[in-house]
């Protein structure tokens, strides 16, 4: 890390990338592959860029065993613009579907479908603070729903679906933003998946749909073009200009995943980092995580010191050993240490060290 002189970067998003994919991109930044310009520049209509998409589109089939009857979307608009979008194309026979309300985004995304159906929240753990994940299935769901929402991983509040809830034939549509790619996943259990990618894949700019074929086609016809899945399907994911560099970043974080060991690779690495870093937290006299343990996730750490100013004084000296964007989400306080698919074992082992020395200093 210190060949560039770059920091332990912890934030929630953007966040890392590999470092072998950033020194890729500034390898192609000003001449991609001979073509004498930047991705940045290229036509989205030129057979390099086809090339391009088509790539990122195989490989991550490839890394996810996406099957054949799904089809994979590079869109704009982030996750805000999915809240809209997924009740737009997804309501289609009784208007209704059921959410699980678990956190910050998953609440945002009901809200949002409440104003075009009949939207019911079938569990949800706000009253106790986000810190644990409900268990719910087909007993709960209502028989009749179009679809059922989840958010698989937390980021504000720390916490990860540990099960896939059961739910019959009812489609489940999952916000994977904070954990795809972090391990496999059976993606014929959801109906649809998406995720936003400045995560876990690239930039902040294109947001990656999963969706199943039979899904597709039933906006209403006042729906605006742009929101419409069926267009982009149709387009292959340029009916307008796609964020292309954005798009040439995730198809490289993806050839670095397959030449790394692939999901499963990826998880041992995740969960040794995550189970390292619990491992001192609960170990500690200072630090606590408020999380249900069978709830925490791999990628976002939440801890506290249960003082609001030792909070504030441990993000600062963080920052001067080179160790930022640690603090918890505004809505909360209290530290984060978001440890994606990019954070090393060794910044997962300078923060507890730093941990360490910052508890000793403290006492």
């Amino acid at each position: 890390m210190t060949e560039y002189n770059r920091v332990y970067n912890f934030s929630a998003g953007p966040s890392m990338l590999p470092l072998p994919v950033l020194e890729k991109v500034k390898e192609d930044l000003l001449n991609y592959q001979g073509s004498g310009q930047s991705v940045m520049e290229m036509s989205h209509r030129s057979a390099s860029f086809k090339k391009i998409i088509e790539e990122a589109e195989a490989d991550l089939r490839d890394i996810m065993e996406i099957p054949d009857n799904y089809k994979v979307l590079f869109l704009q608009g982030g996750g805000t613009l999915q809240f809209s979008m997924i009740p737009l194309n997804l309501l289609r026979n009784s208007m209704k579907a059921d959410y699980a309300i678990t956190g910050t985004w998953a609440k945002k995304a009901y809200k949002e479908a409440c104003k075009f159906g009949d939207i019911n929240v079938i569990a949800s753990s706000e009253e106790d603070t986000f810190t644990w994940v409900p268990k719910f299935g087909k007993d709960q769901v209502r028989p009749d729903a179009d679809y059922v929402y989840i958010t698989t991983n937390n980021t504000i509040y720390g916490t990860a679906y540990n099960y896939i809830p059961k739910i019959g034939d009812i489609p489940l549509v999952a916000d994977m933003s904070s954990n795809i790619l972090s391990e496999p996943v059976d993606v014929s259990k959801f109906g649809m998946i998406w995720a936003g990618a400045q995560k876990n894949i690239a930039p902040a700019g294109v947001t990656i749909v999963i969706v199943r074929e039979d899904l597709i086609g039933f906006a209403g016809k006042d729906v605006p073009t742009y929101l419409d899945y069926k267009i982009h399907s149709e387009n292959d994911s340029m009916y307008n200009t796609p964020p292309c560099f954005a798009i040439y970043v995730a198809g490289e974080v993806f050839k670095h995943i397959k030449a790394t060991g692939g999901l499963v690779a990826m998880q041992k690495r995740n969960k040794e980092k995550a189970d390292k870093l619990y491992d001192y937290i609960d170990s500690s006299t200072l630090y606590s995580c408020p999380v249900a343990k069978e709830d925490r996730s791999m990628m976002n750490v939440v801890f506290v010191t249960g003082n609001a100013d030792l909070d504030k004084k441990f993000v600062a000296e963080a920052k001067g050993a080179g160790l930022v964007n640690l603090a918890g989400h505004r809505s909360i306080g209290g530290m984060r240490a978001s440890i994606y698919n990019a954070m090393p074992m060794e910044g997962v082992e300078a923060l507890i060290e730093f941990m360490k020395k910052f508890e000793e200093d403290n006492k």
